[in-house]
């Protein structure tokens, strides 16, 4: 184990980026589980600025890390349909249902979801094995689309888009859409496509919001190169391609990896955990749009 420093040996690697790498968690979440001591290097407390190489033992809650390089670490994604009334956490202490009760059980490893959406919200979310592609794929700087369907309820005029297009200043900041497009409807059921850069906490709402106008139905239908279709209904996953996983990938500036087959065990794990877990009945209410070019996948 190696503080961080100029002499660091070039085949050390941050530990924070190590564990999400293998699957524990976003690089934010390793480094609050670094800091909290629930991290051990050679049987030692690690510490944040703390670096390890292949040969060091590492232990993430007195569980055996496997260290393994970029090149051998797995790289799988699924694109899940959230429902609305699901958290998006891995636990709730109030037992309430969470995205993660739905996804199909990894052996060794966990799934790390690329971006969030609030109870409210319905969608397209996507997970991964791979920390370093979610963790760059949420970065700001990555500057990654993310598109929902909206329906808004009062009366939208063109200075209101205009606006959020042109930027309003938000408690947290200056916020904007980058694209607002109208998909039909009247009055209170008006419904448009939004497309923002960043993923900060009910940021479609919030823009909304400080025009006077509320959304009452909120559905991301793309991230990145991923649209939301018809593979995944309301409560279902699906796995994505090699090629959809290596547009991904290169959205992150990562080199591409091929995406590992499932084993005959995997295979009947993930079976039996999608029979188990029926989906819900899709919340679709009148007035919803249909899929349209701009929410299929290309």
């Amino acid at each position: 184990m190696n503080q961080e420093s100029n002499t660091s040996p070039v085949t050390s690697e941050k530990l924070q980026k190590v564990l999400a790498r293998a699957g524990f968690g976003s690089r934010r979440e390793m480094e609050k589980a670094i800091a909290d001591g629930r991290v051990r290097v050679n049987n030692q407390v690690a510490t944040l600025g703390d670096r390890v190489e292949l040969r060091d033992k590492v232990t993430f809650d007195e569980r055996p890390v496997t260290l393994r390089t970029e090149e051998e670490t797995p790289r799988r994604v699924i694109m899940y349909n959230k429902p609305e009334g699901e958290l998006c956490t891995r636990k709730d202490p109030e037992g309430r249902r969470t995205v993660f009760d739905r996804l199909p059980r990894l052996k060794g490893e966990r799934w790390i979801a690329i971006g969030r959406l609030d109870i409210n919200t319905s969608g397209l979310l996507l997970f991964t094995t791979d920390g370093e592609l979610a963790n760059q794929l949420m970065h700001p700087s990555t500057q990654v689309e993310r598109e929902y369907a909206v329906r808004v309820m009062g009366d939208v005029k063109k200075e209101h888009l205009v606006a959020m297009v042109d930027g309003v200043m938000l408690e947290d900041g200056p916020a904007r859409f980058t694209d607002v497009q109208e998909f039909g409807g009247e009055g209170i059921n008006t419904w448009f496509h939004v497309v923002i850069l960043e993923g900060r906490n009910r940021e479609v709402r919030r823009l909304w919001e400080s025009q006077g106008l509320t959304v009452s139905r909120l559905k991301r239908v793309r991230y990145g190169n991923i649209f939301l279709d018809k593979r995944a209904k309301a409560g279902e996953w699906v796995e994505l391609s090699q090629d959809e996983v290596d547009d991904m990938a290169t959205l992150a500036g990562l080199e591409s990896r091929k995406v590992p087959e499932l084993t005959p065990d995997e295979k009947n794990r993930w079976s039996r955990d999608k029979n188990k877990r029926r989906p819900v009945q899709a919340m679709r209410k009148p007035g919803m749009p249909k899929a349209t070019h701009k929410n299929k996948r290309r």
